[in-house]
């Protein structure tokens, strides 16, 4: 589906949060900050979009790591109607792929509507002033497998963002499934993203910040589960 990204403000900086990780501690925005940059990615446990890129996800996690990258991811799903979401999945979720990173749990969905998160995955990136520098798509792979060899669009835009303090001029916005909230469907965006944003999201095509534009079914006919080993 094609998508008419959203504005990505740079430098707009990053709301603090405080949240509780899979391995018990609680990491506050602070905590995540490096001083060449810090990725952020709204996830979810059953998101079909997450769940094919997930090794990717954690190998450009490991590799921006070794670059002295920040990152962090944080799931803000539904967990009452949607229990795969909950926090004993995300346990399940990080245990099971390796998570070298903090997995944190934004419960009330406070963090994601405070950043704009759009949809699953969602990724952004920040400057070592946590000023935002990158706001797009992992790389061209979508639900479906796709060439082992397509560009790594965040891996190099976190790079260039490591060494020079700057995103890049050009990215694609995040495609993937929306996120459940709890009370309104559609998307929370600060007032500096509210754009237009097509989103393909599971069975919902959501206009960003606008709600939801066309739907057959509003309920995901199935849960994703893990992906099986």
């Amino acid at each position: 589906m094609a998508v008419t990204p959203p504005i990505c403000d740079c430098d707009w900086p990053a709301p603090e949060f405080s949240l509780q990780t899979t391995d018990g501690k609680t990491y506050a925005l602070a905590d995540l900050r490096s001083k060449v940059g810090t990725q952020i990615v709204f996830v979810c446990n059953r998101c079909p979009y997450v769940l094919e890129a997930i090794d990717r996800i954690v190998r450009d996690a490991k590799d921006l790591q070794a670059l002295g990258v920040g990152v962090a991811a944080i799931c803000s799903g539904d967990a009452v109607a949607y229990p795969a979401d909950g926090f004993p999945q995300m346990k399940k979720l990080a245990e099971a792929e390796g998570f070298a990173f903090p997995y944190l749990h934004d419960e009330d969905q406070s963090v994601a509507r405070a950043y704009g998160a759009a949809c699953t995955p969602d990724f952004f990136g920040f400057n070592t002033d946590l000023g935002l520098q990158y706001w797009g798509w992992l790389n061209a792979r979508r639900a479906q497998a796709g060439p082992v060899d397509l560009r790594r669009d965040l891996f190099e835009a976190m790079s260039e963002l490591a060494r020079t303090g700057c995103g890049p001029a050009d990215r694609i916005a995040s495609i993937g499934c929306s996120i459940e909230w709890k009370a309104v469907l559609g998307l929370f965006a600060p007032e500096q993203f509210k754009a237009e944003t097509l989103v393909e999201a599971g069975p919902v095509a959501v206009i960003g910040g606008l709600g939801p534009l066309s739907s057959t079914d509003q309920t995901p006919s199935s849960e994703f589960g893990m992906r099986s080993r």
